[in-house]
């Protein structure tokens, strides 16, 4: 009997929402359609003012309502688009829209917003969310979670393998007999917050501004030496670390710099920190998913610094696009089926986790 699941992820980029229909059992994760609906601007503006500045306890908790109804609405949208009953599905893994993540704080969390309670009643499904507290709780960094899914999905390829997803942040999974995992750092946010800042465009296309400057070796070693890229894995970031704070505490030095060369030099960055975590563990092969594939230049870059074969998902037939609601999908299955997910070499938690929260 199949078994249908749903996965629905916004990630730290605010670039979409990602919907992904699974077909999953206890061997295979088997994508069935998938849909990428734009984030609306107004919204994503007041997330990042919210981020960024001063808010209130109304102010969160609309948002999460808010939130909520934004994803039964596109799912609502997949659901008529692509013929679906939602009877026919099993369960929806909702990830949320993160706000903060602060798992080494003195009280630490991860809070994501988008009600869950909001999809359940609209569709009458049993709806997954709360990833990441339970293996906080548990000591963990509550992310990367990728890692999990990357090792059930590429189990089957030879050779030392490694999975990089470049979202707003970039992580990376060793596929090697004991599962290992990390942010490696920034993936495109800063370079979206520079084109944005600088360009008025969400994100630089194929790397085309950045190709058109150069490194600012300077900029690029006092980047390079923030403490997290120092830092070893279990390890995990956000937009509370990388952000425009962190861009703005450069400025005397960005008004020396080119627009352009800033962007290469942003680009270098998030190359050569990547780079830093790959070289030097015996890859022969690095697959790279997640927004920063579609980045030819960066593509480029990663396969100039790494000491191993670097090639997009698609070349493993996996849809990079897909790649994190795919994920969210499978957790909403090993939830709901009641099975802990082996993240803790990962995280650093004490122990695997029964991950999220079942709602309906």
């Amino acid at each position: 009997m199949a078994h249908y699941y749903i996965g629905i992820m916004s990630g730290t980029s605010m670039d979409g929402i990602d919907i992904a229909l699974c077909e999953i059992d206890a061997v295979s994760c088997k994508l069935l359609d998938y849909e990428e609906y734009p984030f609306p601007p107004p919204l994503k503006k007041h997330i990042l003012n919210i981020i960024t500045g001063v808010t209130t306890l109304k102010e969160v908790g609309e948002l999460h309502v808010k939130l909520g109804h934004l994803f039964a609405d596109k799912l609502q949208q997949f659901l008529h688009a692509k013929k679906i009953n939602s009877q026919d599905i099993n369960a929806i893994g909702l990830h949320g829209q993160t706000l903060w993540h602060e798992p080494e704080g003195e009280s630490p969390f991860s809070m994501q917003l988008g009600d869950a309670n909001i999809v359940s009643a609209k569709f009458g499904v049993t709806t997954v969310s709360d990833f990441r507290n339970m293996d906080i709780a548990n000591g963990g960094q509550g992310a990367p979670f990728a890692p999990a899914f990357h090792k059930f999905l590429f189990s089957k390829l030879e050779g030392k393998v490694a999975v990089l997803n470049i979202g707003g942040m970039a992580n990376i999974s060793l596929l090697a007999d004991v599962l290992v995992g990390w942010d490696t750092g920034c993936g495109n946010v800063l370079m979206d917050m520079w084109m944005q800042k600088t360009q008025n465009k969400a994100y630089d296309k194929d790397g085309a501004f950045a190709k058109s400057g150069k490194v600012d070796e300077d900029l690029l070693a006092q980047m390079l030496n923030d403490p997290y890229f120092q830092k070893s894995p279990p390890k995990s970031t956000g937009r509370e670390q990388f952000n425009e704070s962190w861009l703005a505490s450069f400025l005397p030095i960005f008004n020396t710099i080119k627009e352009e060369d800033i962007q290469r030099t942003l680009l270098e960055l998030t190359a050569k920190s990547i780079a830093k975590d790959v070289n030097d563990r015996g890859l022969s092969e690095l697959i790279v998913c997640g927004g920063g594939a579609k980045n030819s230049f960066l593509l480029e870059r990663l396969r100039a610094l790494c000491e191993c074969n670097v090639i997009p998902s698609q070349e493993r037939d996996i849809n990079s696009d897909a790649l994190e609601a795919m994920a969210f999908a499978w957790f909403a299955y090993k939830r709901v089926h009641n099975e802990v997910v082996e993240l803790s070499s990962v995280t650093g938690a004490q122990k695997n986790s029964l991950l999220g929260a079942i709602y309906g």
